[in-house]
C-alpha cells in the first residue's frame, strides 16, 4: 500500500495494488475508486484531501508490516 499526495491538486491517492486500473467508480463528489479487470480495488482517490482529512499525521495499528518507508 502506498499513499500519494499531490499538492497541486490537493488530492490523496491510496494505492492498494500495483495492478492496472480497468474501471473508476465515483463513490461521492470527491471520492473515486479504481478497480482492476477482476473487480479488485486498485486504489482510492480523494479530492480536496487537506479539507477532508488530517494530513499532518499517519498512524498504523497492528499491521503485519515487513517494510516501512517514508519519503
Amino acid at each position: 500500500m502506498k499513499l500519494h499526495y499531490y499538492p497541486e491538486t490537493d488530492s490523496l491517492y491510496i494505492e492498494l495494488s500495483s495492478a492496472d486500473s480497468a474501471e473508476t467508480r465515483a463513490i461521492s463528489d470527491s471520492v473515486n475508486v479504481d478497480f482492476d479487470a477482476d473487480g479488485g480495488i486498485v486504489g482510492i482517490d480523494i479530492d480536496h484531501a487537506s479539507k477532508r482529512l488530517d494530513l499532518t499525521s499517519l498512524e498504523t495499528s497492528e499491521l503485519p508490516l515487513r517494510d516501512l518507508r517514508a519519503a
